[in-house]
């Protein structure tokens, strides 16, 4: 069941203005990866959810958090069925982010009052999305349409709010045109989250990016 309500959820994401997306199999490794972006600020992580036996890994992991990490928010990403969603949820996920919209999880995130984002690329979808309840759409992938897409979307509907997953990354320049565009938050994975930083178990590095990025969304929002 989960811990936070989607208006907390969705509070979270709009005051920190980041959500880390992860995945790895190995518990102990998610830890130091959940304990990392913890240090550094992130109260929000989307366990994308991409291997077998994923849910065994989230639940590891979201009983690690409610224990040792105070106020964060686990989620899960990838979710393509109101199955899979269910079972998370289970597990305790906090939200549900999946890559298209999807309207048999809607209704099952609705039915337990947790936060849900759909994977959205046209007004249409966004405004389908919205009619079922989403509060945060997913523009995705970002990189295909861009700051541009959101500053036309939210010329007609300064009340959408979007999280661009895909084409973000944590140089200030990429930053500052989603944000200006009028982005809520951005979904970040191995921009911030990187190969690299995961062979090298360099947990200390992860805490500094995952810090000055966070104060530089904060910056821009100035």
């Amino acid at each position: 069941m989960a811990q936070y309500s989607r208006l907390q959820v969705a509070k979270a994401m709009h005051e920190t203005g980041m959500v880390p997306l992860f995945y790895h199999a190995d518990v102990a490794l998610g830890k130091e990866v959940l304990q990392a972006c913890f240090n550094g600020g992130a109260r929000l992580m989307e366990f994308t959810a991409r291997g077998d036996f994923a849910f065994e890994v989230f639940a590891e992991l979201n009983k690690y958090a409610l224990k040792e990490l105070p106020g964060m928010m686990m989620g899960v990403g990838s979710i393509t069925d109101a199955g899979a969603a269910s079972l998370f949820m289970q597990m305790g996920a906090n939200f549900v982010v999946m890559p298209s919209l999807r309207e048999d999880i809607a209704m099952v995130c609705n039915r337990r009052k947790v936060l849900w984002s759909a994977g959205c690329g046209s007004l249409t979808e966004i405004n389908r999305a919205e009619e079922l309840g989403c509060e945060i759409v997913k523009l995705f992938p970002g990189e295909v349409y861009g700051p541009g897409f959101v500053k036309t979307v939210k010329g007609p509907q300064p009340w959408t709010s979007i999280m661009p997953t895909g084409g973000v990354s944590t140089e200030e320049e990429n930053l500052r045109a989603w944000f200006e565009a009028g982005v809520t938050c951005v979904g970040m994975g191995s921009k911030l989250i990187s190969k690299e930083i995961l062979n090298k178990k360099d947990f200390k590095r992860l805490e500094e990016k995952v810090c000055q990025t966070l104060n530089i969304i904060q910056e821009i929002r100035k």
